[in-house]
């Protein structure tokens, strides 16, 4: 088995105790990258100097005895909307190509606390917006098991990267299922933490009261390392909750005996593939079977999930995207006046998906309108987070899958955004309320991944992990893509 293909609790291990060199790691990851990268597209920029540096740093303090952190030597991508100091950060989008970050986000000076090897930052849709990963200036990210298809979005190249074995650990943000659908298209597992357990301090802004960064992994127990890792208050971000970090790798082996799971009877409706169906409660009967109690739940507002985030989420990335005109910073057009020059700069820096969000997002913001469908949006937002808590009345926690069908293929829904819109249909809820939720793999449909999702209550990303985690193990070997 090569280096590239081993977890990340366990490379760790080995790098800590001095039985692997991070260098022959980071080493074993690049060549695999340099092998993967012309198919399948998962980064916009590597920083090879960079890992090699920090992978030479680490063996030293190792041989000199020193104590390193908890994930050191192990090798990580980072979304391209997620700041590094000094590196660029394009947000995937020519308004931003050139722009160096000069600071690191929240995360990022977690992860290097942590001594991780930083790789370089993966693709995404332009600004996180979209479900494919298509709506990238820098050319769509392909689906490892399938190159015909799409890895997912937004935060595709982070779950492609993992599949491919591009990278160990990657991280991630879900604005209304950018973690958890793209985890599910390319087999991965990939968490979208409660609203305030990860800070969002230096996550370039797409929706602010709805994007939440978050770790991918290709098993449970390096989901649950990273997450421990990037967790915790942060005065930098108002958002962020002043809770307890804790052991989320602690709880994986308690088992699930006694735990009860519902199941929302509006995820099972018209819309779901057959097959996927059919793996989700393959999956569920195994639970089942585990110890845990499955019993029905109905979240009625559901229908309206779609409309009402398709009205919340451009309103504020409207305000938030008002920044990029160039005059403080990026991409720049010319102009005979300034009025011009903002035309132009913002006719010629975004992409269409990014223009048609900025659009729709102003429109229900203007006036007339506001409480015709902003304000209207926020109630029905409520209504959406009440269906949870009184769900949870009776569970500990919700599986559905995460997406309708699996992965589509590339150029298939891109004309069609509504159609494309409707891929997040059991993922932007969880968003709306602020609660965790996360994906794992729980088989495949015609030799393509399956997701399994699950939802639980505000930090309670423990319970999660651990139902997660028998999953894994249950339906290991089996029906793998």
């Amino acid at each position: 088995m090569e280096l590239w293909e081993l977890s990340a609790y366990e490379l760790s291990a080995r790098i800590r105790n001095g039985e692997l060199r991070a260098k022959d790691l980071v080493f074993s990851v690049l060549q695999r990258i340099r092998e993967m990268e012309p198919l399948i597209h998962a980064y916009i920029s590597l920083d090879e100097e960079g890992a090699l540096r920090k992978a030479e740093e680490v063996d030293a303090r190792v041989a000199r005895g020193e104590k390193v952190g908890a994930l050191a030597g192990v090798p990580v991508a980072v979304k391209d909307n997620i700041c590094i100091k000094g590196g660029r950060t394009t947000c995937a989008s020519k308004i931003l190509e050139n722009f160096v970050s000069p600071y690191d986000a929240t995360v990022i000076e977690k992860l290097k606390a942590a001594d991780v090897v930083l790789l370089g930052k993966t693709n995404l849709d332009e600004f996180a917006m979209g479900s494919s990963t298509e709506n990238s200036y820098f050319g769509p990210t392909r689906n490892p098991h399938d190159q015909e298809r799409v890895p997912g979005g937004s935060s595709g190249g982070s779950a492609a990267a993992l599949a491919a074995g591009e990278a160990v650990l990657a991280l991630g943000s879900d604005t209304g299922g950018s973690i958890r659908q793209p985890a599910s298209f390319c087999g991965v597992v990939g968490l979208k933490p409660t609203y305030g357990r990860v800070s969002r301090y230096g996550l370039v802004a797409f929706a602010s009261s709805l994007d939440q960064i978050g770790p991918m992994a290709r098993n449970v127990r390096d989901t649950a390392l990273l997450l421990k890792v990037i967790s915790g208050y942060d005065p930098k971000d108002s958002t962020s909750a002043p809770v307890d970090v804790p052991d989320f790798t602690g709880v994986l082996d308690e088992g699930i005996e006694g735990i009860r799971i519902g199941l929302p009877r509006e995820y099972f409706a018209e819309g779901l593939d057959d097959e996927v169906r059919e793996r989700v409660m393959e999956a569920v009967d195994l639970l089942e079977g585990e110890g845990a109690e499955i019993v029905e739940v109905s979240l009625p507002h559901t229908k309206y999930a779609i409309a009402t985030y398709y009205i919340i989420a451009p309103a504020e990335a409207s305000s938030n995207l008002a920044r990029y005109d160039g005059v403080k910073y990026g991409f720049r057009a010319e102009g005979e006046d300034l009025y011009q020059m903002y035309c132009n700069t913002r006719g010629q820096g975004f992409g269409e998906e990014v223009k048609r969000r900025i659009m729709l997002g102003t429109y229900t913001l203007s006036a007339g309108y506001y409480e015709a469908y902003y304000l209207k949006a926020l109630k029905v937002r409520t209504l959406i987070k009440q269906d949870f808590d009184e769900a949870f009345k009776t569970c500990d926690l919700l599986a559905t899958p995460t997406s309708p069908t699996v992965a589509f293929r590339l150029g298939e829904k891109v004309a069609d955004p509504l159609t494309m819109y409707l891929s997040d249909v059991y993922t932007v809820s969880v968003n709306l309320a602020g609660l965790p939720g996360i994906s794992v793999p729980c088989g495949s449909s015609d030799g393509l991944p399956v997701g399994l999702q699950l939802i639980g209550r505000p930090f309670d990303e423990e319970t999660l992990l651990r139902v997660a985690y028998v999953v894994e193990g249950s339906l290991k070997g089996r029906s793998e893509p």
